[in-house]
């Protein structure tokens, strides 16, 4: 499996929208968004990771 089977498309426009940057990605693309973004995007998908980890055990 490929890195883009992590996080699913919806997933990633979800945390974008949370995150105030999908207008971004609507007119630019995935490429357009910011270095720090696209991190602060990861980070955000690991936290929701956990909790939903948290929430099963």
């Amino acid at each position: 499996m490929g890195r883009r089977g992590i996080m699913s498309t919806q997933m990633k426009e979800e945390i974008a929208k949370e995150l105030g940057f999908y207008d971004t990605v609507e007119q630019e693309g995935w490429g357009g968004i910011k270095s720090r973004d696209a991190g602060n995007m990861v980070k955000r998908a690991i936290e929701i990771a956990e909790q939903q980890m948290r929430g099963k055990s």
